[in-house]
């Protein structure tokens, strides 16, 4: 079992990652690949995965069933992400952060803060370039618009935009 982790990840690494997203026309089965690579390598995957062209993630995601971690996407630590989740390019997601509570040791001395998973629920799309940050937890249903920082847990159905990002509307009452 361990050769097979192994294999899959320099299988990823060297020529699953780098092959042409999964909408482009000549694709080279890069989705099914990518795919095979990603139920080796995240903690849970579902079925009909899609992880898109230069994505980096952690082994300790979660991806659902018909979801989708966006190209060149970089997931670092404990993340799950629910069902039918789109994600756009270019997404960051933290779950730890450098720690700077002490003024007398310089920052890049001080370490890292405890990891605090992030959450994201079903039906979530988030757009292209959005950043989360430790802890969020995400609500079924919400949308998160390209370019937001996201901070604070965002509740069912919220659609989310800015920096910090903040409730927009709601799509259902």
């Amino acid at each position: 079992m361990r050769m097979k982790k192994y294999f899959s990840y320099a299988l990823y690494h060297m020529l699953a990652k780098k092959l042409p997203a999964s909408y482009e026309k000549l694709n080279f089965g890069s989705k099914r690949l990518r795919a095979f690579c990603g139920k080796q390598l995240l903690a849970s995957c579902g079925e009909n995965i899609n992880i898109e062209k230069g994505a980096d993630f952690s082994t300790k995601v979660e991806l659902g069933d018909n979801s989708g971690i966006g190209v060149r996407a970089d997931l670092k630590g404990k993340i799950k992400i629910g069902n039918n989740v789109m994600m756009g390019p270019d997404c960051i997601i933290y779950t730890r952060n450098h720690r700077f509570d002490n003024p007398e040791i310089p920052m890049n001395q001080q370490g890292f803060q405890e990891e605090r998973p992030v959450s994201i629920g079903n039906d979530v799309w988030i757009g292209g370039r959005v950043t989360i940050l430790p802890g969020v937890n995400i609500g079924d249903g919400a949308v998160l618009g390209a370019n937001a920082v996201v901070t604070k847990d965002v509740p069912d159905y919220a659609v989310v935009g800015g920096n910090p990002a903040k409730i927009l509307k709601y799509r259902k009452n």
